[in-house]
Formats: structure tokens, sequence, C-alpha cells
């Protein structure tokens, strides 16, 4: 099927079109090149006056794994208040600060987004991980796995085990969980919280296997670059929120010595400890680092006002912040020994002084990055608020005179204690299509996605221009995954499965033999149980599996 695609104002970084007015077309699902005029379009839509960017891709999301559904567990007040009902095309859902399966897909769909990428997919649980993602409509998907507090991987830590093993566990893990990154969460800290330790520096040791944060983000940073994983390892630092983390962070930075690192929901790691409260704003400082050390890359992790719930696999931290429930109710576990999960619920009120002061510091860093192509719009769904707050968080970084309304509103000495009222910039289209298409696609390694050029899949999502940006984002006139049209005027009106997307790097088979002794004595499944097939990800006619390049390796 040829489709036509005429005259719309065309927004596409990869490609270097920024508000070009551009006829595209689209054949069996990819965009092609004009064809001959003899050649018959079979459908033709009549784009002029709008406003056409690819599928936004959310690259930090927690819609699959196992503390999505304790958070689900945990509210269902939430979710009587949110449903999604069913019609001759889509089906039941429900849920605001952690929608269900089918309504994520629906919501994303609805805002124009065909992508989204789970940021913390456990090993052990990568089976369930996978079949929870596979049961979103819609969307692609993907997964980064969770690596760091893992036992095996610290046993070979203490034992001084070279490089060249490390790389191959990591190697052998990415490809039993069907991953397209590695993840590490609090790194060692969730190992270091069930011996009995409440907090781990950054070149702390674990009180058990001795070995620092700063050890184990430097082997993985460092495997993660050999193998030729195009995704830096992804990284959710120290100290989450902890006021004076920003010396932490920066620290961080630093000592990864050059190595390409992303750094998750980094406003939750900005933090001084200035001013009456001890608690104060290093959104400039952590902005700076960033835009020294160009091996670094940050999503921001916005937080936004209303209620939500906190789902992390950062145990220890959570538990630290347990009090803080609204309501008053928590969960803390164990996985496996290999890591934890904290689901907190939690509402952020602008008139509490940390809370306004947090949205404040988001949002500095977001305006004091200089390139685009380097920080990524998130809330750390559900964990800064919902996913569907994007249309309102983007007005914020477009809209000064908007930012600076909504600023004058929240709690008075947070107002003081932030430069966000004197920071003149605001994202240009080209720009939010940079951070929220073409930048993640770069970023995670996506050869033909988050572009409009010829052979890219054919994602695309089309708005009505609107000076409130915010009417604009929550509502496209058109979204179009690989070709097929399943959103008209921001409603779902066809469905369809996206794709899984992974990497395999190699590895040296001789890896299994320690495995196998270790998977025998230690855990709960057998080795060729915890692998997960190809077949596994594509059953039922649930979307197809994709396999992307790997970095060469010079």
């Amino acid at each position: 099927m040829l489709i036509k695609l005429t005259g719309g104002t065309v927004y596409d970084p990869a490609s270097g079109i920024d508000g070009q007015v551009q006829t595209l077309y689209v054949q069996d699902g990819r965009f092609v090149k004009q064809p001959a005029a003899d050649i018959k379009i079979d459908k033709e839509y009549d784009l002029k006056g709008k406003v056409v960017m690819s599928g936004a891709i959310d690259m930090h999301t927690h819609i699959g794994g196992g503390k999505g559904n304790i958070a689900r567990m945990l509210i269902p007040e939430d979710h009587r208040k949110d449903p999604v009902y069913r019609s001759d095309i889509t089906r039941s859902g429900c849920g605001h600060a952690m929608p269900s399966t089918f309504a994520t897909g629906y919501r994303y769909a609805e805002m124009g987004y065909t992508a989204g990428f789970e940021p913390a997919v456990l090993p052990v649980n990568a089976r369930q991980a996978h079949m929870e993602m596979g049961d979103i409509p819609i969307l692609d998907k993907g997964g980064y796995v969770l690596m760091g507090s893992d036992d095996y991987l610290l046993r070979m830590l203490t034992a001084k085990k070279d490089q060249k093993a490390i790389n191959d566990y990591v190697a052998w893990t990415m490809n039993a969980a069907k991953a397209i990154g590695v993840k590490v969460v609090n790194p060692g800290g969730i190992n270091a919280f069930k011996f009995n330790q409440r907090k781990l520096e950054l070149d702390e040791q674990n009180a058990h296997y001795g070995v620092s944060p700063r050890d184990i983000l430097k082997v993985l940073a460092t495997a993660v670059k050999e193998l030729g994983v195009k995704h830096p390892l992804h990284v959710h630092g120290c100290n989450l929120g902890v006021p004076g983390n920003m010396k932490t962070t920066l620290d961080t930075i630093q000592g990864i010595g050059g190595l390409p690192m992303h750094l998750t929901h980094i406003q939750f790691h900005s933090y001084g400890t200035e001013g009456d409260f001890k608690f104060s704003s290093g959104g400039a400082a952590i902005a700076e680092s960033i835009n020294k050390n160009k091996n670094i890359t940050a999503d921001v992790g916005q937080i936004l006002f209303g209620q939500t719930i906190t789902a992390s696999g950062d145990s220890m931290r959570q538990h630290a912040n347990h009090g803080f429930a609204s309501p008053n109710k928590w969960v803390c576990m164990d996985i496996e020994c290999d890591a934890g999960c904290g689901v907190v619920p939690f509402k952020y009120r602008d008139q509490n002084f940390v809370n306004a002061l947090q949205w404040a510091i988001g949002l500095e860093i977001f305006l004091l990055v200089d390139d685009p192509w380097r920080v990524f719009l998130t809330t750390d769904h559900p964990n800064g608020a919902p996913f569907t707050t994007y249309p309102h968080l983007i007005r914020l970084l477009m809209d000064k005179s908007f930012r600076n309304d909504m600023l004058a509103t929240i709690h008075p000495e947070a107002q003081k204690m932030t430069t966000l009222a004197s920071i003149d910039r605001e994202y240009s289209l080209q720009e939010i299509a940079i951070l929220t298409r073409a930048g993640a696609a770069k970023l995670i390694g996506l050869d033909d996605r988050g572009s409009l050029g010829e052979g890219a899949w054919a994602d695309i999502t089309v708005y009505t221009d609107n000076i409130d940006r915010e009417k604009m984002f929550e509502k496209p006139d058109y979204v179009f995954k690989d070709g097929e049209l399943v959103v008209v005027d921001g409603k779902v009106v066809h469905t369809k499965w996206g794709t899984t997307h992974i990497v395999r790097p190699d590895w040296d088979i001789s890896v299994e033999q320690d495995l196998q002794k270790y998977f025998d004595r230690f855990m709960t499944m057998k080795v060729g149980n915890f692998k997960i097939s190809d077949d596994e990800i594509t059953e039922d006619g649930r979307g197809s599996l994709t396999t992307h390049t790997l970095n060469s390796i010079s």
C-alpha cells in the first residue's frame, strides 16, 4: 500500500529538516522516495498547516516488571478513579499513576508516542517483564537489563576477575534477558542493604564483598563500551533524593574516566544543602558538568505536582523514604538475592518546599544543558509523575511566560532558591523533536526509528500547531505506527503490535560452565529456564523481534 502525506511542516532532526514543508511517501510500512508519476497512490492525507514529527520515544519508563504489578495492587483506588472503557477497537483498562498494560499502550499512542523502554529488567524476572510489555498494544518496546547488585558479578569483582570475563558475563546476561542496554541501580547498594548498610557512598565498600559503587560503575561501563552496545551504561546513582547528593553525582561524572555513561532521572541526584531548609538546587552545577563532559547524557526525571506512586529497584532509598508515603502504605522486598524493590505512593505538592524546589531543579537542568541531543524528556514514570503529564511538561519548556506563571504559585521559599525565573530559554519544536524522537533513537541505538527519512519505519505523529503547546501535544490529529493509522484526533482507531528491540553481543560460551555450577547451587531455576528464547517474545502474535547492530570495536 502506497500512502502520500502532503504538505506538512516537517521537523525531522535525524534528517536535518527543521520546519520545512515536505510531502512524505510510505510503502509497506517504511518511508520511500517519491514514486514515479504513473504509480497509483492508495491513500492521501492533506497535512497543509500541520506539524509532522516521527513517533515519540520514551527512553525511560517503567512499563514492565514485577514492581509495576506491585504498584498496581497497592493503589486500587487509583484505578477505580481512572478507567478506560472497552470499545469495538480497544480493551478495558485503568489506572492513572500506573496504568494497566492496554491503557498504557492506548494513552501513549494517543499522545503521539510509538515506543517505550523499560529501564530495569531484572534478569531473573525478565520473562515476566517481556510478557507484560508484550501485552502493551501499538508501542515498540525494549528493556535495559539490571546489573550491579547481582551476587555473581559481585563475586567476580571480589575474586578480581579480569575485564574480559566480566564482558562475557554481561553479554551472556543481555542475551539471556533479551535486552538492548544495561542498567545499574544504586550500584552495589541494593545488595549492601541486605547486609544492614543503610547508605553506600561512591567509594564506600560493600560490607560483605569489599566492592565500591565506583568499582562497579567502571567495570560495567567498560563492558558496555567494549561489547559495542550503543546505549551507554544507564546509571541510577548513589544517594537518590539525599540532600547534598549533587557532590556524589559530580564525582560520578568525573570518576567514570571519560567512558560513555547515561545518568538517569538526574533531577533526583542534583540536590545541595544550602539555606534554612538545608536543601537547595544543584541544577546549575550538574548542567555545567554535563555541558563540559561530552561522554555524559542524562534524562531529567521531572517531577510534576499531583498523586503518583514511586516504584524502584533501589530498595535502600525506598526504605529510607517510606515515611513520606501518601497514602500511608508501602512495600519493600528482596528479589532472588540479586536485586530489590520498593514501592511507595507519593503526592507531590506545590506548597511543600522540597517538592516545589524539586520541580524547579528539573526545569533548570532541562534549560541549562546546552545540547538537546544529550538530555531527554522523562518523568521517570511513574516516579516523578505519570507519562500522561508530558504535554504539560513540554509547555513548561517551550513557554517562558507560562513557566513563570507556574513558578509564581509554588512555595514562596522555593521560589527564592531557584534561578528559574531568570532563564530565558524556550525550547523550539525542533529541539522537542530531538528530546523525544531523534535523540532518544540515537542514544538507544535504534537504527530505523526516530526519523522520517527514506528507509525508516513510518512511525509518524501529526499535530495542529497551537500556541498552547500543552493542547497541541496532548491530542495529535494522526498517529501512524509502521505506516498504519492508529490514532485520529487523539483517539485510538486501530490497534496493532509493535516490535521488541534487542542487541546480541558475543560472548565466550565457556562462561556457562561456571554459571551452570552457580545456578545449581544458589538459584531457584536452572540456567535453561533463565534464558529467554526468541519465540517466547513473539508467541501469540504479539509483535516481532528486532535485533540492532552493535558498534564496531577498533
